[in-house]
């Protein structure tokens, strides 16, 4: 599998990624109604550095990073990650993670933190758990899942 920087001829296949995640509405808070140019806009927006992960050239997921903060805070970066459903469970938003936590280490980045995990999203918890991050923070039923009504979220940090 291979991690590249995304360029504007992706747009199309990290749509089909993250549109039908974001429509789920159950693990990232972000308008579920989003247009296919919002979403992108959002994923690929001038703030943002975005990574694809592709095998034998089809993407098989995608990331963004970003500072955290800016000014005093721009020493931590920001990341979201989205799989395509067809390729759950193969291991791509670990290698996606790994390649992150390299990238950052690269552009100078000392840290790296979630801002909001959805508590109910239990394999991401433990996958970040996995290479390194703690839950440094909880906010009580801050996200309204569409299933199990109001949930925590949590924030999630690793130092670099």
């Amino acid at each position: 599998m291979q991690i590249r920087k995304a360029k504007g001829s992706d747009a199309p296949a990290i749509a089909a990624i993250i549109l039908p995640i974001i429509c789920e509405g159950t693990t990232y808070a972000l308008d579920p109604d989003m247009s296919e140019t919002q979403a992108l806009a959002y994923w690929m927006g001038p703030d943002k550095e975005t990574f694809v992960a592709e095998e034998d050239g089809v993407i098989l997921g995608t990331y963004y990073m970003r500072p955290n903060q800016a000014g005093g805070g721009r020493h931590v970066c920001n990341c979201g990650y989205m799989t395509h459903t067809a390729a759950t469970g193969r291991g791509v938003a670990r290698r996606m993670c790994e390649h992150s936590l390299e990238y950052a280490r690269s552009q100078g980045y000392r840290a790296m933190q979630f801002n909001f995990v959805i508590s109910t999203n239990e394999r991401a918890v433990r996958l970040w758990q996995s290479l390194g991050f703690e839950i440094v923070g909880r906010l009580p039923a801050a996200f309204q899942h569409p299933i199990h009504g109001y949930v925590d979220a949590l924030v999630m940090y690793r130092i670099l």
